[in-house]
């Protein structure tokens, strides 16, 4: 399996002005936090408690079935204070689909899902698909990600996982990590861990804007 932890600079330029990588412009000291495939009524609902733990914000980028399956899970996401994010309705791989279709099931998604904020599952999107996305109004904003922590690789540990993040972890970072059960075992070791790198800097865990 082949993926960059950090995000090379050169992807970010390829598509310009379209998606969003990072939050570099915000005067605080922030790290944004967020999770993908959910809601898992096992990892989620960890995810929560320990982030009501530590005090901090997250966003959660949903898939609309999981939603239709789990609709309470996504009332206490929303009722705790963080973001929820379309991840279409069935996890549907942008490169892999036609336009019309891709664009069909984030709109299907999105009877459950009340946000404008986009994340494509994979991170697999064409630049069509993205300005189609901008164009509309009101207009999706579409966020990516600074790091990857790799919590879906099943060949790596928890502990690896862990340093994906903070070996690269920096105020404005976009971190992704999953609230799945594949992701399990190695999102539950490692997030305890980032939130307490990040406390000991002083860092602010925020929701990303909407």
């Amino acid at each position: 399996m082949t993926y960059w932890v950090k995000t090379p600079k050169w992807l970010k330029r390829f598509y310009p002005g379209n998606l969003i990588w990072d939050v570099a412009n915000d005067k605080a000291d922030a790290v944004y936090l967020t999770f993908d495939d959910g809601p898992h009524p096992k990892a989620t609902q960890y995810v929560l408690d320990l982030l009501k733990e530590n005090n901090a914000k997250a966003t959660f980028f949903c898939v609309g079935k999981n939603v239709q399956q789990h609709p309470e899970i996504m009332e206490r996401i929303i009722g705790d204070g963080h973001a929820v994010g379309n991840h279409t309705q069935n996890h549907l791989n942008g490169w892999k689909a036609l336009n019309r279709n891709y664009l069909s099931n984030i709109i299907k998604a999105s009877e459950h899902i009340k946000s404008r904020i986009f994340r494509p599952p994979y991170g697999r999107i064409k630049i069509s698909q993205a300005k189609k996305l901008n164009a509309l109004q009101p207009a999706w904003k579409i966020y990516m990600w600074d790091i990857l922590s790799g919590d879906f690789d099943l060949n790596l540990s928890g502990q690896q996982c862990l340093e994906n993040v903070i070996n690269h972890l920096q105020p404005g970072s976009i971190v992704v990590f999953h609230d799945s059960e594949k992701a399990w075992e190695r999102m539950s070791f490692a997030l305890p861990q980032v939130l307490n790198y990040c406390r000991q800097r002083n860092w602010e865990l925020k929701a990303l804007p909407a």
